[in-house]
């Protein structure tokens, strides 16, 4: 690509061009996650506040990353930013057990329906991890369903193929083998869930709740519920992954939302208010696998799932955690979210109208999402209303609507982005007016019709 949009892009961020120069020979592609490499080179944020953030070169940008979903409440909350501040100040990690992981888990308990108990993790990705080795270790069998293009972090089982036909994995470096206990079926298709546990040798189904991606690919609702009614006659445990939609698709997650309790979820991101930490949550009868038991050698070495974990219930994150969650648990923030994302969806698409401009927005809570020059309907209601399957953007659209953006101030999350509270009408105008100046600078160059 080279054209006005890349001239301009490379103008306003000369000191984020020379610290990805920088880092290019610190880091594999530069970066310390796969979802921050871009070309010619990224933004570095020098600081954030609220909905917005600002990079090293003095560029604004309305936030649509979100600490990839973990600020609902936005940029340094001062409520969290105090109630960690307070924490470090006393230490940051005592290996020892401490008041804050009593709290936090308490208000896990109280928000989350399965949970009854929690263990804490330092990440997503440890928490689906420990989900599925505990529902193996319940039931005693090994197979594990999952539905393609779903993500559930990037440990072994997880970032398997995604379906059962293609021949390598989605990650080099993981052995054949681990895929032998592994079934990856298609979302919203019941008589093939149903086949595929009726051998009742099925350990769990782990799914995102509101589909692949944080609904970049709708579920529908119903189609959860089926899932909660096959599990349950099967012996099966329906796991939901709620890394990203607990305490945003309501103050209970998508559980609480659709009223459909699986057997165990699993938390991260919003759960810690933007510091590192992930949890399982569930019932005795699962979550009670882990424990020690004073005088029975036999279960502690031969039955219990064991778990460690230097940084699990850190107290700065467990602080932050907390605090976070009580704000939340009025359910007044994730309204507000909510209703910023759909005034956002709806002006969008009164912009892309008004543009005659082939696109489209929807949201499920405070997630939204694009379709862009390559025919996409806004759905309906993406949650009650698949089989729909999202256009997205078209692929040679993505990477200049992005520069184009940049320029203009907003960062997206891949093909959309999460709403915190703190997003209000200025944030939205602001947005809506970057995606006009984008569209047009995208017909200048011939890239959009």
């Amino acid at each position: 690509m080279n054209g006005k949009i890349l001239s301009e892009y490379e103008a306003r961020h000369p000191k984020s061009k020379s610290l990805a120069g920088r880092a290019e020979g610190l880091f594999p592609s530069g970066v310390t996650h796969d979802a921050r490499a871009f070309f010619p080179f990224r933004i570095y944020v020098d600081h954030a506040q609220g909905a917005r953030k600002w990079d090293v070169d003095g560029n604004m940008y309305i936030d649509y990353i979100g600490g990839h979903g973990s600020l609902l409440l936005g940029h340094r909350h001062p409520e969290v930013m105090e109630a960690a501040s307070s924490a470090a100040g006393k230490g940051t990690h005592f290996g020892s057990s401490h008041l804050y992981e009593l709290e936090w888990a308490e208000q896990v308990i109280d928000l989350v329906p399965c949970a009854q108990k929690v263990r804490f993790t330092s990440s997503g990705t440890e928490a689906t991890m420990m989900a599925l080795r505990l529902a193996r270790a319940y039931t005693g069998r090994d197979r594990v369903i999952k539905f393609a293009d779903h993500f559930h972090g990037w440990h072994d089982i997880v970032v398997g193929r995604q379906s059962n036909q293609e021949a390598t994995p989605t990650s080099v470096g993981v052995p054949d083998s681990f895929y032998d206990s592994l079934t990856v079926l298609p979302p919203n298709d019941t008589t093939l869930l149903a086949d595929a546990l009726s051998s009742r040798d099925v350990a769990a189904v782990i799914i995102e709740p509101t589909g692949a991606h944080w609904g970049m690919h709708p579920v529908a609702t119903n189609f959860l519920r089926q899932i909660r009614d096959l599990t349950e006659k099967t012996g099966t445990l329906f796991i939901m992954d709620e890394v990203i939609t607990g305490f945003r698709a309501s103050k209970g997650g998508a559980q609480e939302r659709y009223s459909i309790t699986p057997d165990l979820s699993t938390h991260a991101k919003i759960l810690a208010g933007g510091f590192p930490g992930g949890c399982v949550a569930g019932p005795n009868s699962i979550l009670n696998i882990l424990e020690l038991r004073e005088s029975d050698q036999h279960w502690n070495k031969e039955e219990r799932v064991a778990h460690q974990g230097t940084y699990n219930g850190n107290p700065v994150s467990a602080a932050a955690g907390t605090e976070t969650l009580r704000l939340i648990s009025n359910g007044n923030h994730t309204d507000q979210a909510e209703k910023s994302a759909s005034l956002l969806v709806n002006s969008l698409e009164v912009l892309f109208q008004a543009k005659s401009v082939d696109a489209s927005a929807w949201n499920v809570s405070s997630m939204w999402h694009l379709n862009m020059g390559a025919g996409g309907v806004r759905p309906d209601d993406a949650e009650a209303d698949p089989p729909y399957e999202p256009a997205g953007i078209r692929p040679d659209l993505m990477h200049p609507l992005r520069l184009s953006l940049y320029n203009h101030g907003v960062d997206l999350m891949a093909d959309g982005g999460m709403v915190s509270s703190a997003h209000g009408q200025e944030e939205i105008g602001l947005t809506v007016d970057a995606f006009s100046s984008a569209i047009d600078e995208l017909r200048d160059e011939g890239l959009l019709e």
